[in-house]
C-alpha cells in the first residue's frame, strides 16, 4: 500500500471517530474525553467550513470562463 493511501484511511478514521464523539456527546452521559473530542471535531468543522466558503467566493469571482 502506498504511504498516500495510509494517510488518508488514517484521517477518514479521525473523521469517523470525530462524528462518533458528537454524535455520544449529544446523547449525554458521555466520558469528559468524549466531549473534548466533540468540540474540538466542531470546532475544526466550523474552521473548515469558513475556509471553503471563503475559498469559493475567491474562485467565483475572479478569471472568466471561456
Amino acid at each position: 500500500m502506498s504511504v498516500i493511501v495510509l494517510v488518508l484511511v488514517g484521517v477518514l478514521l479521525l473523521v469517523v471517530g470525530g462524528c462518533v464523539c458528537v454524535v455520544w456527546a449529544s446523547r449525554g452521559g458521555s466520558p469528559r474525553w468524549v466531549r473534548v473530542v466533540s468540540s474540538v471535531t466542531l470546532g475544526l468543522a466550523e474552521v473548515v467550513g469558513t475556509l471553503a466558503r471563503s475559498s469559493g467566493k475567491s474562485r467565483s469571482g475572479s478569471g472568466s470562463d471561456d
